[in-house]
């Protein structure tokens, strides 16, 4: 059993999505003692204040997977120079009601793909925003903008050689910053 379990939120619904293919990837550079879950958001309701009292299944089981983790990857598009909307909901619905959020301080890592030159940088920057008023530690350096490009993924999914080292950086950094938060 791993020591540090990471939930992994992938702000595209898209099944060959290239911020899927990123997550997927990320984990294959992770040391032993961590593991990596992507979990499920693309089923959780539009946030709700009037469901507060009554979150839905999908909603609770979201929030324990959270809770459990010893830390959160985000690894995100950029829709319209912001987050995509999915993501924002799964953030609404995961930090209420007021007072029960599951995010709170959970550190956290953000990056992303994009076919654009400036990766995600822009959504990168209002996610952050978000993050930091639910008091999320997150990760600021090294910061990851990433330009989609065909030597990215090897045949196999993993991270291409041009890319590698410096995703492998990313993560030894991610991954001290999860220990130093969970300490």
């Amino acid at each position: 059993m791993s020591q540090y379990q990471i939930a992994v939120i992938v702000g595209s619904l898209r099944r060959d999505s290239f911020n899927r293919k990123l997550a997927d990837a990320l984990a294959l550079l992770a040391p032993p003692g961590f593991s990596f879950k992507q979990l499920e958001i693309g089923d959780l309701p539009l946030y709700d204040q009037d469901d507060d009292g009554k979150q839905a299944p999908s909603v609770k089981r979201m929030k324990e997977q959270i809770s459990a983790a010893q830390g959160l990857l985000f690894v995100t598009p950029e829709y319209n120079r912001s987050i995509p909307g999915v993501l924002k909901n799964a953030i609404d619905n995961g930090s209420r009601p007021y007072g029960q959020s599951a995010w709170a301080g959970k550190p956290a890592g953000v990056l992303g793909v994009s076919v654009g030159a400036i990766g995600t940088a822009l959504a990168q920057q209002h996610l952050r925003n978000v993050l930091a008023y639910l008091d999320m530690p997150t990760l600021g350096q090294p910061e990851v903008f990433i330009q989609a490009r065909d030597d990215l993924f090897n045949a196999d999914g993993s991270i291409g050689a041009a890319s590698q080292k410096f995703l492998q950086t990313w993560m030894d950094a991610y991954v001290a910053w999860v220990k130093r938060h969970t300490a």
